[in-house]
């Protein structure tokens, strides 16, 4: 880890992940990507850790994209294929995250954030995948057809012009809206509502969206029956139902 990432491993499962370059509107340099490689890394080791809110310090930005000024010092052409810590693409991330949007998510900020499983915005915040404005390309949006209408997808990512956090609710891209100085009391309470449920259950729900999104109708049905096996030959499965009819709050126990 270092200064550029904060990670906050909290007591109650919860990690809070915290881009910390202000300064450079937490766009993706080095540090930050080292960082945050290294963040995701740990959120998925560590055992007693169940969602992760990843976030940025300030109330302008929560990534302003790539290091422009570092791509033009290395002549970037195509990105190195593990450049950026990309969930679902370049590492592998198996528990709930939600990206909490602060301010602007441009480019490779709104890559993070769309990579994340939820999103929760600030009034304030806007999205945009700029590249088509500097020259660049976004193949990584791909799958953002899955999230949002084809034609809106399109115009996004013909013009790169910003659209409003409301906007990215109204479109499906953003699942709650919250007033900045509430920003990540409303993440907290959205993974809180995650923590809520048994923890096979939600890894056997969150791993049949994404086979969903993989495969066509009949092979995803056949892989979520066979991912939800564990949920439903757990301890937990028989511990809801009981506890539901003994009109108490379930313990789950995780196995």
């Amino acid at each position: 880890m270092n200064d550029a990432v904060l990670f906050e491993a909290r007591d109650d499962g919860i990690a809070v992940i915290t881009l910390n370059r202000p300064d450079a509107r937490n766009a993706l340099g080095k540090d930050i990507r080292d960082g945050l490689f290294a963040a995701w890394d740990r959120f998925e080791r560590d055992p007693a850790l169940h969602v992760a809110i990843l976030t940025g310090t300030g109330d302008r930005a929560f990534c302003a994209g790539g290091d422009l000024k570092e791509m033009t010092e290395l002549h970037l052409t195509v990105p190195p294929r593990d450049m950026f810590p990309v969930p679902g693409d370049t590492i592998e991330v198996s528990k709930p995250t939600i990206a909490a949007v602060n301010g602007v998510a441009f480019a490779g900020g709104w890559m993070i954030a769309q990579a994340c499983d939820l999103c929760v915005a600030s009034t304030h915040a806007q999205f945009a995948i700029t590249e088509v404005k500097v020259g660049r390309s976004s193949p990584w949006a791909a799958p953002l057809i899955h999230m949002i209408p084809q034609r809106i997808m399109m115009e996004i990512v013909l013009t790169g012009k910003p659209i409003t956090a409301q906007r990215a609710y109204e479109i499906g891209l953003v699942n709650r809206l919250a007033e900045p100085a509430r920003l990540m009391e409303v993440a907290l309470a959205l993974a809180a509502d995650i923590l809520a449920g048994a923890p096979l259950s939600v890894r056997a729900a969150r791993e049949m969206v994404m086979l969903a999104t993989e495969m066509g109708r009949t092979a995803a049905l056949r892989a979520a029956r066979h991912a939800s096996e564990t949920a439903y030959r757990s301890d937990d499965a028989q511990e809801g139902p009981k506890a539901f009819a003994e009109k108490r709050r379930p313990e789950w126990k995780g196995r």
